[in-house]
């Protein structure tokens, strides 16, 4: 089942529960993964721009996990919030992006509260730079800014980052089906970085 449907809608989460619902008549996992955040310098962005961040990958997901959390708590489901390794380490030149993921980090760290009480297992996922769609287009903005071409700015980025190679989607979502998994049961209220080693931290 797919539904086209934007979440920062407030009334995009009960339509999208319900339809659920009617289709599979439960509700086992829910992954938050929407947001797209403006890479826009701190004193450049303006309150539309914060807002509409906000809205999506913050807003959306909350909404989204409090109207399935009756369905995720019948069958004692689990849930994933998508973060990003720039809430470690925010930065004047993307400072929204690390800031709403820092947020989103402490959002997932809420409810898995209240979830140990409910039976619901919470998590967030901070992964690193991760080769998608979105990255590839911002890399074909910004490398003839910067006199290079696309491949020159892909092969620059990771040597910067101080990291082997770019990420997969499907590193990403592997690391979510291993954490709505029987076998990831006992954790919960944790923040999982996968980076390949651009943040050097515990």
């Amino acid at each position: 089942m797919v539904l086209d449907i934007d979440l920062s809608s407030k009334e995009a989460p009960k339509t999208i529960v319900e339809q659920t619902l009617a289709r599979f008549g439960r509700i086992d996992a829910l992954l938050n993964i929407a947001g797209a955040v403006p890479q826009i310098d701190l004193f450049e962005m303006t309150d539309e721009q914060w807002d509409a961040g906000m809205a999506l990958k913050l807003h959306g997901a909350r909404r989204l996990t409090i109207e399935a959390w009756p369905a995720l708590k019948a069958s004692r489901g689990a849930v994933v919030f998508m973060s990003g390794n720039s809430a470690i380490f925010p930065k004047a030149p993307y400072a929204a992006v690390g800031t709403i993921n820092a947020a989103i980090i402490a959002l997932a760290k809420a409810f898995s509260d209240r979830g140990i009480d409910d039976g619901v297992q919470v998590n967030s996922v901070l992964p690193g730079p991760v080769m998608t769609g979105r990255r590839r287009s911002y890399l074909e903005h910004w490398a003839p800014l910067h006199n290079m071409s696309v491949q020159e700015a892909t092969e620059r980025f990771p040597k910067e980052a101080g990291i082997a190679r770019y990420g997969q989607p499907e590193e990403i979502a592997d690391l979510m089906a291993f954490l709505v998994s029987p076998v990831a049961r006992w954790m919960t209220g944790s923040a999982i970085r996968m980076d390949g080693g651009e943040v050097k931290s515990v």
